[in-house]
């Protein structure tokens, strides 16, 4: 059958992009912390088996693709999914499912990566999950300076650090980063933060981002328009927090 626009981009905000010269679509699979089971994967195998393909794709961005989903099917497909724990998604102006290096088991590796992954999954990934945002926000999550992640390229990177002197790991925090088109390399915020600091500056990243940034524009653009100073006075301070639920709830900005 051929498929309107409409139809189309009623499915797009859900994980499913339309193939290229076909009217089936690729349903995106998020796994929290970017860790499958080995359950995961067979039951993936079965969906991609009974409504795909046959086919198993995996991103960049450590998702899974199915792709061969005609779109009488996706209804069917979200069911199997919802019915065996799994989830399609990843899509839209939103925080994207998160990146994160295996730096839990690499020798390398200063901190479990895939636990704070896992973490930030939750919170931001599934919490903030109907949040609209001026355009995509990634999230990489990396061990160490080796940069296998490339935390440095995502809206936000975290990146582990081993300090001299210190047990516990401290973190680089990098903003704005982009690849593709525009590459940007994420701006290094002044100084390295604990652990405990990471889900709030985050928070506060994205605050920033929604109330500053123009609908379409990437965190980079915003902090190289505004000054990265006003981000670091929003991320190291309270204060855009007592605001919160005012941001969240304004339109986004449109360019004038």
């Amino acid at each position: 059958m051929a498929l309107t626009t409409e139809q189309i981009n009623s499915v797009k905000g859900r994980g499913f992009l339309r193939n290229r010269g076909t009217d089936c679509f690729s349903g995106r699979m998020p796994a929290p912390g970017t860790v499958f089971t080995a359950e995961n994967m067979r039951d993936i195998a079965l969906l991609a088996e009974a409504y795909g393909n046959g086919n198993l794709i995996p991103t960049s961005h450590q998702c899974i693709e199915v792709p061969g989903i005609a779109f009488d099917d996706i209804p069917k497909a979200e069911q199997f999914a919802r019915e065996h724990g799994l989830i399609f998604g990843g899509t839209g102006p939103k925080v994207r499912p998160i990146t994160a290096c295996k730096g839990t088991t690499c020798v390398f590796g200063c901190y479990d990566t895939q636990a704070l992954a896992k973490k930030i999954h939750e919170v931001f990934y599934e919490g903030w999950n109907t949040v609209k945002l001026p355009h995509k926000f990634k999230i990489g999550v990396g061990g160490c300076p080796n940069s296998c992640i490339k935390p440095s390229l995502n809206d936000f990177g975290v990146e582990g650090r081993r300090v001299a002197g210190q047990k516990e790991a401290a973190y680089q925090i990098y903003v704005g980063g982009t690849w593709g088109k525009n590459t940007r390399i994420g701006t290094p915020l002044s100084r390295l933060v604990s652990e405990e600091e990471i889900l709030p500056i985050l928070e506060k990243t994205i605050l920033w981002f929604r109330e500053n940034a123009y609908a379409k524009e990437r965190l980079g653009v915003a902090v190289d328009r505004l000054g990265m100073d006003k981000l670091e006075q929003a991320l190291f301070s309270d204060e855009i927090l007592s605001r919160k639920d005012a941001i969240l709830a304004a339109e986004l900005k449109e360019r004038v």
